[in-house]
């Protein structure tokens, strides 16, 4: 069974910098993504990145953030840069197998101060 373990959230000012991880210990993954979800709103899609390393961005983050993922490790990373208030949310981790069954970490904070 495959298991997700985020860290790196935490607090951090507008237009601060901060690198959130993922740690995945089982499964060879397809897709490797970070959603968010804020207060009140949906869970929505922030980044992904393939296997061959094409990553794919939500336009607003465009430019700002960036995904990387190191595969012989299991690990993804999420370099957030410029944050902004809306950045608010809890971050989550998902991995998807090659077989396409997804898995989702717990969770972790990050919370943007103006």
């Amino acid at each position: 069974q495959v298991q997700l373990v985020e860290s790196g959230g935490g607090l951090v000012q507008v237009g601060g910098s901060l690198r959130l991880s993922c740690a995945a210990s089982g499964g060879i993954h397809k897709t490797m993504r970070w959603h968010r979800q804020a207060p009140g709103k949906q869970r929505e899609l922030v980044a992904s990145i393939t296997r061959n390393l094409t990553a794919t961005y939500k336009e607003s983050v465009k430019g700002r953030f960036t995904i990387s993922r190191d595969i012989p490790k299991n690990t993804l990373a999420l370099h957030m840069q410029n944050v902004k208030v809306e950045g608010t949310a809890i971050y989550y981790c998902r991995a998807t197998t090659l077989f396409s069954a997804s898995s989702w970490g717990q969770g972790i904070q990050v919370t943007v101060s103006s």
